[in-house]
């Protein structure tokens, strides 16, 4: 009986294709296609304008809303206390909040439409909107 088990596992058969598992000029014309049309639509479609206006939220509310051509120090009350907003050079950020981490101040500068600074504890966020008026929501 034991002449006539042939094998448990079948031999490897040979390829029928030519060069399988080698790059082929073709592949690299593709790969190349790819990466020049991923370049264009990151250079054409992921950029954003510059912000006109600032918006910033107290609670579930919009305290207020001003242009960043004019430079100013804005104080936004919180239920831990004030947080200082600071409008500079077509920027804003926040300068200071009473939140322990201070993850809202250490966010810097915003000037692009659609970028955001919260400070959650305090409940207080500053948005950029730009001159057509989209925000992130809409983009």
């Amino acid at each position: 009986m034991r002449g006539n088990v042939v094998g448990l596992t079948p031999s490897p058969q040979p390829s029928p294709i030519k060069g399988e598992g080698a790059v082929l000029p073709g592949d690299w014309l593709v790969l190349l296609a790819g990466g020049t049309l991923v370049a264009w639509l990151f250079a054409t479609l992921w950029h954003a304008e510059p912000a006109g206006k600032v918006r910033i939220r107290s609670g579930n509310t919009v305290f207020a809303t001003f242009s960043l051509d004019q430079e100013r120090t804005i104080e936004v009350p919180g239920p831990l206390g004030a947080s200082r907003i600071v409008i500079h050079d077509h920027r804003v950020r926040f300068g200071g909040s009473p939140c322990r981490n201070q993850y809202c101040v250490h966010q810097g500068w915003l000037a692009r439409a659609g970028q955001v600074a919260v400070c959650l504890p305090n409940r207080v966020s500053v948005e950029l909107a730009g001159e057509k008026g989209y925000d992130s929501l809409n983009y």
